[in-house]
Formats: structure tokens, C-alpha cells, sequence
């Protein structure tokens, strides 16, 4: 190979890798920019409608849910595409249907709320915003085929400082989304349609960066045509030895962390009165915190191997959870403790060991799942890990959620987020039994 030619290699895979964080970025900023604002946006529908409190939190469960859920189910089948038709194909397409379902999230809540809309009104309303909740997920179960093209274009040992620039792209989006909805509102003079609006173009944005500069990363063959997508490519994936174990543990970690995450702006509020606008920087700190982990986690790639990371990591989360939980418990048993700096402190410094630790687990996971997996299925084996984290972004807030008000201390989620997460490192010594193999 000539120095042109791999100096035109290298070039492709870096605008590769660019589009990749691009897409995982848009993402996560998409979902960011609607999650504080959504819950307040659907209740006028939801009180024209006539329904108990009870029912309007189920109902606001069920827009949050479904996004999460159309990613569990399509993961698999967008990685497997991607598998067949290509990586490129997959990423325009699902930076297409955010444009277009972002767009169709920001009519949905244009309807006037002021006088009390009609109940039609309030369901054809409730309706759109549902389909584009669903269709926002249906687009985003690219992470795995995002996943496949950073295992295109990396060597297994650097695997998983690529893999990092998902958890970087996640903590970029995650951190600007609630930041870039609080100022859009500002921008647009408090229009509801000025989030969907600013997500939409910033997904158009990626679209048109995507399609300049983005070449084709699947290997040549890819995957037979005649194979069929299904129940039984999962059950297929599972089986392979070690990755069935790798997608337990990333399942559990996400089902520990994402209880965390639906209950954060509970806590802060009952523990520490802050106000919306405080929850808002909090939510950015996390962010925050995601993105300079995931940077640091990528020097560290260089030094030790995924399976101690990953123990790491879990290790980390399992600690903070820990502290959060004895937090709780402390504020509960002195509420004027609540107002001191040092409880303050000590549940940002809990978030942030959480925080980082969870940092680590995604790239290592993918990593090792990665470098056991066929290079012609990368995105098939992908697709199906990213599909049960996704189950895990729906089983997560719901038990969180759930066990938060059974008791008044509100210790029970970080309680059940520790024994989940000791439950994970002992599954730690199976994978590197097999990773040793």
C-alpha cells in the first residue's frame, strides 16, 4: 500500500469517526433538549382529557418509554441492516427521521393550551406527540450501527479508545441538551415548538455533514441476504460464548444507572429544594461529568485492559450509589441537614464517582463484545447490545421510579442500585475467564 493510499485510509476513517460522534451526539442532544420540557408539555392535553393525576404520570411514563423502547426492538434489526446494505445508508437514515420527527414532536405541541383545548384536540395531540416519540427511537437504534463503524475502523487494540467517543458523544449531548433547551425557550420567547424546532435542525445539520463527508466502513461481503433477521439471530448472539455474559452486565449497569437518572430530579427537590432551574445545571453537571470522563477513560484504554476497566468502572458506580443512598438517608433522619453545604457536596461528589464509573462501562463493553464478535456481524452483535441497554433505559426508571416513594427516606433505589451492580461484578470473573480464552 502506498503512503497516499493510506493517508486517504486514515482520512476516511477519521470523517468516519466524526459522523459517528455526530450521530450519537444529535441523539442524545434531541433527547436532552425534549426531557425537561415534555412532562410539562403534555399536561394541558393530558388534564383536557379528564384524567387522574395517577393516570396523567402513567401517560407521561409512556412518552418517555417509548422512545426507549422502539430502540430496543429496532437496534438489532438497523445493526443487521447495516450489516447487509451497508453502515452509510443506516446513519443518513436515521439522521432523516430525527429531522423529520423532531419537526413532527414541534407541531404536535403547537396546538393552543389556552382556553383548555377541546378533548380531540388534547388526543390528536397527545397522538402526534406519541409518534414522534416513537419515531425518535426508531431513528436513534443507530448507536450499534455507530458502534459497528467504530469497530470498522479500528484495530482490536485500540478498540476501545474509539468505543470512547460514544460515551464522550453521550456526555456532550446529555450535558448541552437540557442547556440548549433552557436558552431555546428564551430564544423563542417561551414557543413550545422552539425545542422540537432546535432539534430538528440541528439533526438536519448532522444530515448534510453525514452525507459530504461520510464513505462506506463495512467490510466487503457483509452479510447474506438470505439470512434472516429475527428472534433467532438474537438467541444466536447471546449464545456466543462470553458476549451472552458481556450483554447481562451491560443490561444490569444501565438498569442500576438509569433508576439513578429518573430519580434525580426527585431527590434534589425533596432533599435539597432545588428549583427547575437548578435541576437544569444539575442535569448539565452529570453531562459534564460523562463527557470528561469519557476523555479521560481514553489515555487509560492505552494502559489497561477493558476487564479491568470495566471492573472498575462498575466498582465506581456501585460506590456512588452507595454514597447517594446514605445521603438520602441522612436528610431524611435531619432535614435540616438538607440545607448544609456539606450534604450539598457530598451528593455531587456521590453523582460524579457514579458518573465516571459509568463512563467506563460503556466503551469496555463494547470493546470486548467487539473484539469476540465476527468483523461481517459487528453490527448485528452491536445492535443487539445497545437493544437490551435500551430494555435497560426502560426496566431502570420504572423500578427507580417505583421504589422511590415506598419509603419516605427514598433510600430503596440507590439500595436496589447497589445489590444490582454487586450482582454485576460477580459476573466480572466469567468474562475474564472467557476474554482469557
Amino acid at each position: 500500500m502506498t503512503e497516499s493510499s493510506v493517508d486517504a485510509a486514515a482520512s476516511r476513517s477519521r470523517a468516519a469517526l466524526l459522523v459517528v460522534f455526530l450521530t450519537v451526539f444529535i441523539d442524545l442532544l434531541g433527547f436532552g433538549i425534549v426531557l425537561p420540557v415534555m412532562p410539562r408539555q403534555a399536561e394541558p392535553f393530558l388534564a383536557a382529557l379528564g384524567l387522574s393525576p395517577a393516570a396523567q404520570g402513567a401517560a407521561i411514563g409512556i412518552l418517555f418509554s417509548s422512545f426507549s423502547l422502539m430502540q430496543f426492538l429496532f437496534s438489532p434489526l438497523w445493526g443487521r441492516l447495516s450489516d447487509r446494505v451497508g453502515r452509510r445508508p443506516m446513519l443518513l437514515l436515521s439522521l432523516a427521521g430525527s429531522v423529520v420527527f423532531y419537526a413532527l414532536y414541534a407541531l404536535a405541541v403547537t396546538m393552543p393550551t389556552d382556553p383548555a383545548p377541546s378533548r380531540e384536540r388534547a388526543a390528536f395531540a397527545l397522538g402526534l406527540m406519541l409518534l414522534a416519540r416513537i419515531g425518535a427511537g426508531i431513528a436513534g437504534a443507530s448507536v450499534g450501527t455507530a458502534a459497528a463503524v467504530i469497530a470498522d475502523c479500528t484495530t482490536p487494540e485500540n478498540r476501545a479508545r474509539g468505543m470512547a467517543l460514544i460515551g464522550i458523544a453521550f456526555g456532550g449531548g446529555f450535558t448541552l441538551g437540557p442547556l440548549i433547551a433552557y436558552f431555546g425557550l428564551a430564544l423563542f420567547r417561551q414557543q413550545p415548538w422552539g425545542v422540537g424546532a432546535i432539534a430538528s435542525a440541528l439533526s438536519l445539520v448532522a444530515l448534510v455533514i453525514a452525507a459530504a463527508v461520510f464513505r462506506e466502513t463495512r467490510p466487503a461481503g457483509g452479510v447474506a441476504v438470505r439470512d434472516r433477521v429475527g428472534r433467532s439471530r438474537m438467541a444466536t448472539v447471546l449464545a456466543t460464548p462470553v458476549v451472552g455474559t458481556l450483554v447481562l452486565v451491560y443490561f444490569l449497569a444501565i438498569v442500576a444507572f438509569a433508576g439513578f437518572e429518573s430519580t434525580l430530579a426527585r431527590i434534589t427537590l425533596s432533599a435539597f429544594g432545588m428549583s427547575d432551574r437548578d435541576n437544569f445545571l444539575v442535569f448539565a453537571f452529570i453531562g459534564a461529568m460523562l463527557l470528561i470522563a469519557g476523555g479521560a477513560y481514553r489515555p487509560l484504554a492505552k494502559r489497561y485492559p477493558e476487564v479491568r476497566l470495566l471492573a472498575g468502572g462498575v466498582g465506581l458506580v456501585a460506590a456512588g450509589m452507595a454514597l447517594i443512598g446514605g445521603v438520602a438517608w441522612w436528610v431524611h433522619r435531619d432535614p435540616d441537614a438538607g440545607s448544609s453545604t456539606l450534604a450539598r457536596s457530598l451528593f455531587y461528589a456521590a453523582s460524579a464517582i457514579a458518573v465516571a464509573g459509568f463512563a467506563a462501562v460503556n466503551p469496555s463493553v463494547s470493546a470486548l463484545i467487539s473484539r469476540r464478535a465476527d468483523p461481517s456481524r459487528q453490527g448485528e452483535v452491536l445492535g443487539v447490545n445497545q437493544s437490551f441497554a435500551s430494555l435497560g433505559r426502560i426496566v431502570g426508571p420504572f423500578l427507580g421510579s417505583l421504589l422511590y416513594g415506598l419509603h419516605d427516606s427514598h433510600v430503596l433505589p440507590f439500595a436496589a442500585a447497589l445489590a444490582i451492580l454487586l450482582t454485576v461484578l460477580g459476573l466480572l470473573p466469567r468474562v475474564a475467564a472467557g476474554v482469557g480464552r
